[in-house]
This record gives C-alpha cells, structure tokens and sequence, in this order.
C-alpha cells in the first residue's frame, strides 16, 4: 500500500523557511512542492537547495511584479495540501485566512498573529473552514518539553507557584537598521517575536484571571527592544522579561512547593535541572531528534493525514490565550508608566 503523503508549500523564502525546509526533508510523510517569494532569483535558489520542481519556484517578479501574486499562486495549486507560513508577523492574518479558505492546512510561524484580535479571526476562519491550524509553537513538541511537562504534573516539585520565562539576546543593531519584520512599528519589536515564546510557557502552566502588575520597557527607534512584566495569574504569579539589545537569561524557572526545574535555552530546550528532595541537582538531557523543528512538523503531519483540525499540543485556544497575555503586557506598558 502506498503511503500517505502531505504536499507542503512555503510561503515566504527567509531564514525560517530555509531551517524549516531542512528539517521537512527528515519528515517521511511529507514532500515540499512549492516556494513562493518577491524575487525570482532567491526562489529558484531556494527551490535548488530544497529539492523543489522548478515549477514550484513561485516569485512576484515571474509573475508580472504584483506583490503577493506569487502566495496567491501557491495557494491555487492543487498540490498543495499544506503551507508553512514564514512571512513578518505583520503579514501572518492575511495570508493564513487565505490559505485556509483554499482549504489549505496552515502551520503558522509563531506569533501566529500581530494581536489577540486577528488571532480571534484566524481562529474563526479556521473553524468555519475545518481546516487545519496550528501556531508553530515549536519549544512545546521537543522531548525536553514533554519530560519536563510530566514531571511537574506528577508532582516533582510539589504544587507549581510561579513561572519565571527569561528570553534575552544581543541581537546588535538589528533593530536600528531597519529592513525587516523586526523594526516594523506595527508588529515588530520583541515582545512580539520573542516574548510569545515566554508567553507560551506561562500560558501552558499556569490558569486564572491575567494581571500585569507590574511592566517597563526600553525601545529603538519607536520598536520594544527589552519589556520586563510581573503577572499574577489566580493565586499564582509569573514573570516575563525578553530583549533584544542585551544578551541575558534565557531560561524557564518552574518554582513549586516542594523544589524548582530550570530550563536552559528554553526557545530551544534540551536540557534542564531538577533541584528537590534532598539528593542535589538531577540533570535532564534529551536532544532533538533531528533538530528544533522536527517533533513539530511530524506532529502536524500526523495530524493532517488522521483528518484533524486542531492540535491538543498547541490548540486554538492557547494560540489565543497568548496573543490576549502579550496584549495585557503591551497595554500596560502604556499603562502603567
């Protein structure tokens, strides 16, 4: 019998797509098709280095120069089951209500939307569509992730209390210089490309009514280059600090009752400490697989060829749940100072 497979298409022809596009090569269900991109130079390039037919090479320029014809035709193709959306968050409603009213599936990058109100919007088209939609919350699918998730559901540091998501690099002037998503006004800055990351930690562990007690900032050129935010959940409380201008933590610090996890690299984990009891520290190593993008892509496959719509790793609602907590952290930014 031959085996299923899902026919990928990526939409946009960045560093991401090009990480994702190694990694999609390890996924056996999975063949890329199509790129599609602005200029016709770096998509036949792309489709070169991936393995894409160069009919799949999609650009605006090939097409007669009209911004976003080159997506538009990504989507019509009927080989196409699935996208890999990789344009600046800026561009991420646009496009992912697009593909899913192709009927495409659509594995967004993260943040999958500039706000909670477009991630609202997505969410709806996705559900009127009974396409497939995921945020690629990459840092959830890791083995790390998933151990460290068992043990503190299991009682390993007693009753959770607070999460403390640290996410801070040097990123230079990257900001400054403008040129890319990073430094657009609207839906550039950090908080946005690196604080959803903390958000997800603390969204996955911790319930109850959001406050931001607490939030300062430091900014470039009008762009959130470092946000620090104090939140308190119900009775639990969390911190969330991110920065792109100054290199620092990059750490998870699960603080229970009984004891604490710290997570290193925690956009990237494959290693954590367990301090309790009293037998010292106990070190948790599990590497990838293949690498940081890979449990992620198998598990959207695999929910794809058994007819799924939502992830219970990184449903619909948790997507929402993090645009609506870095939503509460940008208004008191403004807020509160």
């Amino acid at each position: 019998m031959t085996e299923k497979i899902v026919r990928w298409g990526i939409v946009g022809a960045g560093r991401i797509a090009h990480r994702f596009a190694r990694s999609l090569a390890h996924e056996r269900h999975s063949e890329l098709v199509a790129i599609s991109c602005r200029s016709a130079e770096r998509a036949h390039a792309f489709a070169e280095e991936h393995g894409v037919p160069s009919a799949g090479a999609l650009s605006d320029k090939a097409l007669g120069g009209v911004a976003g014809s080159a997506h538009a035709a990504l989507l019509a193709r009927a080989d196409v089951d699935a996208i890999y959306l990789a344009l600046p968050h800026g561009m991420h409603r646009a496009w992912a209500e697009a593909a899913l009213r192709a009927g495409k599936a659509v594995l967004c990058e993260k943040p999958a939307c500039a706000s909670a109100t477009e991630a609202s919007e997505v969410i709806s088209v996705a559900r009127e569509t009974g396409s497939l939609f995921m945020e690629a919350m990459k840092t959830r699918f890791t083995p790390l992730y998933r151990r460290v998730r068992q043990l503190v559901a299991a009682g390993a540091i007693g009753e959770l209390l607070r999460v403390e998501a640290l996410l801070e690099n040097d990123m230079g002037d990257r900001i400054a210089r403008g040129g890319d998503y990073m430094s657009d006004p609207v839906a550039g800055g950090i908080l946005l490309d690196s604080g959803i990351y903390c958000a997800s930690w603390i969204d996955d562990y911790l319930a109850g009514p959001l406050e931001v007690t607490s939030a300062s900032a430091r900014w470039d050129h009008g762009v959130d280059c470092f946000v620090d935010a104090e939140l308190s959940l119900g009775q639990r409380t969390a911190r969330l600090a991110t920065a792109a201008d100054v290199a620092g933590p990059r750490t998870v610090r699960l603080i229970g009752t009984a004891g604490n996890i710290v997570v290193e690299d925690m956009h990237r984990p494959q290693r954590a400490v367990l301090l309790a009891g009293g037998g010292g520290p106990r070190d948790i190593d599990l590497p990838y697989p293949v690498d940081d993008f890979y449990d992620e892509v198998e598990h959207f496959t695999g929910l794809l060829l058994a007819g799924r719509t939502e992830s219970d790793v990184m449903p619909l609602a948790a997507t929402l749940r993090c645009a609506e907590l870095l939503d509460a952290v940008r208004d008191a930014l403004t807020t509160l100072n």
